[in-house]
């Protein structure tokens, strides 16, 4: 069961008590153990977190911009329908993926969104990328090559998908990092730690080097075997930890 209550918001002070109280709130209403369509005792909810209930009220007005909560005369606060939730927000992407290992359709749900979005950005940043763009790649293939520990490697390849977005050009495109930051690392922690030995660089860097000669059809085509490539990493990882489990 997850740590709730005030017991769980002490010992993450360096995050400040507002931003503990907002999560574990969020928390609750993600994990359905306060489920859609809930009305949330207010009073209850502030003795139960053990804080001000001021406190409470200011967090529920980020959730509300979350499309979390609502309030209405005669009703109160209450949880809203998951259709209505903020689903592309940094933080609800973040919450979500807390739980990535046991909801594993959030994994297959980004690689669906990344097939969409990056074949379609790499031909696009082969069409327009400039020098510099080519160089952030470059540097982003450089630092995957020189990575250390998991975490390094995971930096990396976020970068690296960072400037390949960067390199459309096209600034509604450069924020869905949003969408693949939380995503790209927790499926780099599962593949990194079940396949260690497994090499990136040289799916990466025919997209970059097809990048580099302007080259759109050979840099999408590179970009959907990249793809190819992560999506068995996950189902071979996948199986793995499925039998570590039995």
């Amino acid at each position: 069961m997850r740590e709730s209550g005030v017991t769980g918001i002490q010992r993450g002070v360096s995050r400040g008590l507002h931003g503990q109280i907002v999560e574990v709130m969020a928390d609750r209403i993600l994990s359905g153990q306060i489920p859609e369509g809930a009305t949330i005792n207010v009073t209850e909810l502030q003795s139960d977190l053990g804080v001000s209930l001021t406190a409470v009220r200011e967090a529920l007005k980020v959730l509300t911009a979350k499309g979390l909560v609502d309030a209405r005369q005669k009703r109160g606060t209450f949880v809203r329908p998951r259709s209505d939730w903020n689903l592309l927000d940094a933080d609800m992407i973040r919450w979500h993926f807390k739980d990535a290992d046991s909801r594993p359709e959030l994994l297959e749900e980004l690689h669906e969104v990344r097939g969409i979005v990056e074949p379609a950005a790499a031909r696009l940043a082969a069409l327009r990328s400039e020098d510099s763009d080519v160089a952030a790649l470059d540097e982003a293939l450089a630092g995957m090559e020189s990575a250390d520990d998991n975490l390094a490697a995971a930096a990396a390849d976020l970068a690296f998908h960072r400037a390949l977005l960067a390199a459309t050009g096209n600034e509604l495109l450069t924020k869905m990092e949003v969408i693949m930051e939380t995503g790209l690392a927790d499926r780099d922690r599962l593949v990194h730690t079940v396949k260690p030995s497994d090499d990136p660089i040289p799916s990466h860097r025919l997209v970059v080097d097809a990048i580099r000669a302007h080259d759109p059809e050979g840099a999408e085509l590179a970009m959907r075997e990249l793809l190819a490539k992560a999506a068995e990493d996950l189902t071979e990882v996948r199986g793995s930890t499925r039998r570590r489990r039995r």
